[in-house]
């Protein structure tokens, strides 16, 4: 892979005035290495290290609204209280000071569980339910609704106030706005539930809605979707375009500027039956869909899929040839890199500059630390 095979990733980009040099995301990642939920110094060096070696946008591992139990490991950073703040301002002071732009991604972890430590509060969901009939925690209620709305609302104003270029809503991968989207998780027979995907997008929509009166109408604002739960991974929130559609097209007319749209290998054909073993991905179809902006991520620089890559296999660079040829016929905005930039802070400058004999693949040990 020469750099002239790869100018297509380097073409700028405006993200709603955002002027970004590349088409890359530094994709979240959790990292759980926030003592106290304040991240610091090491996270600061950890992103600004990514700035410098190329990254055009990064966001920032999941980091959570003010709500009890929202995160599922004492590790993960908030995104509230002053302390929280003032760590996440010495982050984003280093990366704009690489050259960078940055933008967190604030979450609710909801039912679901990613070790034996436990919350002193209840965790909540929709419907009490971490996955189809597993019981966990307790069902929202009316006024739980509307406080963690103001919640991701709050979280989406601090960002901008304290100088971030964009903020990221996760509303993927299981959990809290996840679960409301998801039939087997949302139970609940109110206004927030509902027989179809349109119904149950109600509660995103309203987040969507609230962050973007928090911010106003000119800040970027992302929300991550996938059809992929950590729960169950063949699961799928949309069979068909029409039900994508009417799971997708309100949270753009809700304010969602882009559409960060994981799936486990970003090479994958959405809908092969329509399209074909080469048709759009999920970021293809929500681009085509919807008209907004769209990340594609999945497995990018691996030569396996991410179960894979986590038991250290599969884990040396793959070429790109599969992701240009996307990106050259425009079926998707930008391109969103996980794993590969754990390993390989310089990833995009080696890809760029065609030294693939360079590029470090993923190794499940560099988890162990921020480097």
């Amino acid at each position: 892979m020469t750099s002239a095979t790869t100018d297509v990733l380097f073409r700028p980009f405006n993200l709603k005035g955002v002027e970004l040099p590349n088409r890359i995301v530094m994709a979240p990642m959790t990292r759980s290495k926030a003592p106290k939920g304040i991240p610091g110094e090491p996270q600061a060096a950890y992103y600004r290290r990514r700035a410098e070696g190329g990254v055009g946008l990064i966001l920032s591992e999941g980091t959570v609204i003010d709500r009890p139990a929202s995160r599922n490991d004492p590790g993960i950073p908030f995104f509230h209280g002053e302390a929280a703040l003032a760590g996440w301002t010495q982050v984003v002071d280093a990366v704009h000071a690489a050259g960078g732009r940055f933008g967190p991604q604030i979450w609710h972890t909801g039912a679901t569980r990613s070790s034996d430590w436990e919350p002193e509060a209840p965790v909540e969901s929709p419907s009490g339910l971490n996955a189809p009939d597993q019981p966990r925690g307790v069902a929202m209620s009316e006024e739980d609704i509307a406080d963690t709305i103001a919640a991701f609302a709050k979280a989406a104003a601090d960002a901008k106030r304290i100088g971030c270029d964009v903020v990221e809503l996760h509303g993927a991968h299981g959990y809290l706005i996840d679960q409301f989207f998801w039939s087997g998780t949302n139970r609940r027979e109110d206004r927030w539930g509902g027989a179809t995907i349109a119904e149950r997008a109600r509660f995103a929509a309203e987040v969507v809605a609230a962050a973007r009166v928090a911010i106003g109408p000119d800040f970027p604002l992302i929300i991550r979707l996938s059809q992929w739960k950590q729960q169950d991974y063949a699961a799928r929130l949309a069979n068909t375009p029409a039900e994508m559609e009417s799971w997708l097209v309100p949270l753009v007319e809700a304010g969602a500027d882009v559409l960060h749209c994981s799936q486990r290998r970003f090479w994958e054909p959405e809908f092969p039956e329509i399209d074909g073993e080469d048709g759009l991905n999920f970021a293809g179809w929500a681009k085509k869909l919807t008209g907004a902006t769209t990340i594609s991520v999945g497995s990018v620089g691996l030569s396996g899929e991410f179960l894979a890559a986590f038991a250290g296999e599969g884990s040396q660079a793959s070429d790109l040839d599969k992701l240009v040829s996307r990106m050259e016929r425009d079926e998707f905005d930008l391109i969103a890199v996980g794993r590969a930039l754990i390993s390989d802070a310089d990833w995009v400058d080696k890809v760029r500059d065609g030294r693939s004999d360079e590029l470090k693949g993923f190794e499940p040990a560099a988890l162990a630390e921020l480097v």
